[in-house]
């Protein structure tokens, strides 16, 4: 038995947890705050929200922790909830994606841990326990993306073994353009922020041979599959989360890429590396307000195929090798002659 823990933030998690599931073709038990995906197969166990009053006391044990406000109701009986399911169910692993707490209560319970690191600075002490305390340390990007993950120590740094993007989408193959005029698909993350609309607007007025699709954020729609508008757009514009990269690579679509502003500078080292390495992206630091119709031509002659080394379709397939990996050398079962 596998739990997945499910940071309750957006939808990037939830996506990469689907996909890394249905990859181990193991039993999986989901543990998150946010509702049971239709496509889950294994159990799911609803845990309550733990920031919806406000916090009291010191939230971050004096930095030792990201959350863990004092006599919070909804964090006791959350964790409560995940003790009691470690101990009915004595899983061999627990995948943590992402929680420096929820790792540590289940090593503490005996559990091995798999945990995912995120881009951006993971030096604080929180981090660095909740790493520590894992038995394997996972990155959903490819080892050529240097200078995403920055200020962990050199031994846990040399833990980390990059498995690609996790995207749920399958690799798209080489495409003939669709017929009609170019097209630009934007694409807003579920974690909050985009374009605002005003402006959004003001580059549709000002690119008149292109034809805008939003997604998402203000103003734009929410389709539960947004790959047949990503795969006809000639080009994306798009945040720098880990899972709108994963989807944008896997659809091998050029794109615009401009990072919000997330704790840890998560997108900011996303952008950056984008920025220095041979994927097919331009970065820009904010929403631009003009120069849309030079930009989406210049964006539109990029090779989409170079998202290869980006996101070769199996990082889901590592991930499961890494897990199945860690049970094994945890396995404690008798050896029958």
């Amino acid at each position: 038995m596998i739990g997945y823990y499910v940071h309750h933030v957006g939808n990037g998690h939830l996506h990469r947890a689907c996909s890394v599931a249905a990859a181990l073709g193991v039993p999986v038990t989901g543990l998150s705050s946010l509702p049971r995906p239709p496509d889950w197969l294994g159990d799911w166990i609803t845990l309550p929200r733990d920031d919806e009053r406000q916090a009291s006391g010191d939230v971050t044990a004096g930095g030792r922790l990201h959350w863990a406000p004092t006599h919070d109701p909804g964090l006791r009986a959350r964790m409560s909830l995940v003790s009691s399911w470690i101990d009915v169910a004595a899983p061999d692993l627990v995948v943590v994606d992402v929680s420096a707490e929820v790792a540590v209560l289940a090593r503490l319970h005996g559990v091995p841990v798999v945990s995912f690191v995120l881009p951006g600075h993971r030096d604080d002490e929180a981090h660095l326990l909740g790493y520590g305390v894992s038995s394997a340390l996972v990155a959903a990007w490819p080892s050529s993306a240097a200078g995403m993950l920055q200020g962990l120590p050199t031994p846990l740094a040399a833990r980390v073994e990059h498995l690609g993007a996790i995207s749920r989408f399958p690799v798209s193959p080489e495409r003939e353009r669709p017929p009609g005029p170019l097209r630009v698909t934007v694409l807003s993350g579920g974690g909050g922020g985009g374009p605002r609309r005003e402006v959004v607007e003001a580059a549709r007025s000002a690119t008149p041979g292109w034809t805008w699709t939003v997604l998402g954020g203000p103003g734009g729609e929410w389709v539960r599959d947004p790959l047949p508008v990503i795969r006809d757009a000639d080009v994306v514009v798009c945040q720098a989360g880990q899972n709108t990269i994963a989807e944008v690579a896997a659809a091998r679509r050029p794109a615009v890429v401009v990072p919000a502003d997330r704790p840890h500078d998560e997108q900011l080292a996303t952008a950056r590396t984008l920025a220095a390495g041979d994927w097919p992206v331009l970065v820009e630091s904010e929403f631009p307000v003009d120069g849309w119709q030079a930009r989406l031509d210049r964006a539109a002659r990029l090779d989409g195929q170079a998202w290869e080394n980006w996101c070769d379709g199996r990082g889901a397939e590592r991930m499961a090798a890494v897990v199945r990996r860690v049970v094994d050398e945890h396995d404690v079962r008798p050896v029958v002659a």
